[in-house]
């Protein structure tokens, strides 16, 4: 397994909207994900900046790079594109985070 971290940004104002949003995740996107090889993934929001901070784990023999051919992904991008920053696709921008710590 393979752990990746990135951040995203959320429009200010949104945290409850995003929240809501992700407790009610549509079970075919987590699906899709899962195919994917991803597991253990978790969203964290620090309020001063607005920055969502996601960290996951993949196989590695994931096939993340094909999700956004994805249509349940595309679907889910554009239902979340009114509330964080994303490119004209409506896929988020995030910036992905060196590892510089880990302890297990």
């Amino acid at each position: 397994m393979e752990k990746v971290a990135f951040v995203m940004t959320l429009l200010p104002g949104h945290q409850a909207e995003y929240k809501k949003r992700h407790d009610e995740i549509w079970p075919e996107l987590k699906d899709e994900l899962k195919a994917a090889g991803i597991s253990d993934y978790s969203i964290y929001f620090e309020s001063e900046s607005n920055k969502l901070f996601a960290v996951l784990r993949r196989t590695s023999d994931h096939s993340m790079e094909l999700l956004p051919m994805q249509p349940i992904v595309q679907k889910w991008w554009a239902f979340m594109a009114d509330i964080m920053e994303t490119h004209p696709d409506n896929q988020p921008v995030t910036t992905q985070i060196e590892t510089v710590f880990h302890m297990e």
